[in-house]
């Protein structure tokens, strides 16, 4: 059988990214998809309002907590297999959530959702690693790859609003049922098959149930602290508790022969930068587009579909400024592009602390929400940074690790900001103010928060990330060649 020709290679590595790609999108999209939603699937749901973020941290906890068990499972099982495994738990988990009657349940779907992403995310990511040689290609496959996740996000929020306006809000997830089913179909005849080669099937189950408990009950203590108290017995011994698990993590990712996490990765500077920028992003951008929803709906009055316009303007800011990222960071370094991606990005957020009680889109919002549209200059360093030195053996581990930082960041941000409004909001309503001029104030506060957890990436990617040209900079030593899709 004859040898297929470079051309119709490349044609089939990039057919096979486009499947990965569409799957990605869908599982960033679903992060702050239902964010415009939230009013009304508490209203018909009964949810209450400290309970409502709950259906977006219920998603990021189980998805950042359990990508590196995906990953793991990836390089192990087959990636392919566990992408088409976790592609089928999500369509399934969404399917489950559009047909919810209760806001309990919709929560426990929601996590489910999020383990089908966190098995869909690292094993796409490790199949495009292995498709792709070092050097401009796989540069060029990953700005794309940062480029989607940075308009995930805010692409989320616009189809949330259409959807939630014109259809409903089941149609939220209706929508994953369809993509989901499609991928599904597809991914057999398009995607390659890999898998790490004569090393013993070990997990670390141990691992996952740790770290992701320890996070579930960090967001819980910090959500829970404005009502029960910042010093109150149950809070800081849920904080206490929070740490004695997260140090359990560290000496069982120690001590265990198949870490979920092996530490020695963080010996990668380049790396452990890239995923202390990754978790501060996800904390400031994810908590800022939470908050910023939050001020739209309720203090200007905007519907679901304003709503999802308005954030646009990040999204098309972001996709505009991504070519541009990708060849900056090529000519450059990650470091140089990050801290400017970092510098106005936490910008823009703090000068939406400026946006007044009554304020409009031109005159208060569309200014910052340009500006924080730079964090594609964030996204793309720290999706190529991650990668830096990693061995093909911990492909899926990086890939998922990268991930999780960013996920488990967006959703510690998010209780972080929505505490720190409720608290203010609540302080200024005791003092007289009303409603719309203590909401402002207490999400004025969250964006300050939000923007200093960004600008505090600035030094971290100074002192962590090597300042060297990116041309083989995403650098992942292959020791084997992909098994080739099946013939159409």
């Amino acid at each position: 059988m004859p040898e297929p020709s470079p051309h119709r290679e490349n044609a089939l590595r990039w057919r096979a990214f486009s499947l990965l790609a569409v799957a990605y999108f869908m599982t960033a999209v679903d992060m702050l998809i239902v964010n415009v939603a939230l009013p009304t699937i508490g209203r018909e749901l009964d949810l209450a309002q400290a309970d409502l973020q709950w259906v977006v941290t219920a998603y990021a906890l189980t998805f950042g907590g359990f990508l590196l068990l995906g990953g793991r499972a990836a390089d192990l099982l087959g990636r392919r297999r566990v992408f088409e495994a976790g592609l089928a738990l999500f369509t399934a988990a969404s399917l489950a959530c559009a047909l919810a009657t209760g806001g309990v349940f919709l929560i426990v779907m929601r996590g489910v959702q999020g383990l089908g992403a966190a098995m869909v995310l690292p094993a796409a990511l490790s199949i495009v690693m292995n498709m792709f040689t070092e050097g401009t290609e796989r540069n060029k496959a990953l700005g794309l790859w940062g480029a989607i996740g940075a308009s995930g996000a805010t692409v989320g929020v616009l189809a949330g609003g259409a959807l939630t306006r014109y259809a409903g809000w089941p149609y939220i997830f209706y929508l994953n049922v369809v993509v989901g089913g499609a991928a599904l179909l597809l991914t057999r005849r398009v995607v390659p098959e890999s898998r790490l080669r004569g090393v013993r099937r070990r997990y670390d189950p141990f691992g996952a149930v740790t770290v992701t408990a320890a996070l579930v009950i960090l967001v819980y203590a910090i959500s829970q602290a404005p009502t029960a108290g910042w010093t109150a017995i149950r809070t800081l011994a849920l904080i206490a508790t929070s740490a004695a698990l997260l140090a359990a993590f560290v000496a069982i990712e120690a001590r265990a022969q198949a870490p979920l996490l092996p530490l020695r990765l963080f010996r990668l500077s380049t790396l452990a930068g890239a995923n202390a920028v990754g978790f501060l992003l996800g904390a400031s951008f994810y908590g800022y587009i939470f908050i910023g929803t939050l001020y739209m709906q309720q203090v200007l009055g905007y519907s679901a579909m304003n709503t999802g316009l308005a954030w646009l303007t990040v999204g098309l800011t972001g996709v505009v400024l991504a070519g541009p990222a990708q060849m900056v960071v090529t000519r450059t370094s990650i470091r140089m592009v990050s801290a400017t991606g970092l510098t106005l990005t936490g910008a823009g957020i703090l000068w939406a602390t400026q946006a007044p009680a009554h304020g409009g889109f031109w005159t208060n919002l569309a200014g910052p929400l340009l500006l924080t549209g730079t964090v594609t200059w964030i996204f793309i360093p720290v999706s190529i940074g991650a990668l830096v030195g990693v061995t093909e053996r911990d492909a899926g581990v990086a890939s998922g690790l990268i991930d999780s930082s960013q996920q488990l960041g967006g959703a510690i941000g998010i209780a972080i900001a929505s505490t720190v409004a409720a608290t203010r909001t609540r302080d200024l309503r005791a003092h007289g103010h009303a409603v719309a001029g203590a909401l402002t104030g207490g999400f004025h506060t969250a964006f300050w928060v939000c923007g200093l957890i960004a600008l505090a990436g600035i030094p971290i990617a100074f002192l962590l990330i090597r300042h060297t040209g990116v041309t083989g900079a995403a650098t992942v030593q292959q020791d084997h060649v992909p098994e080739p899709a099946p013939a159409d």
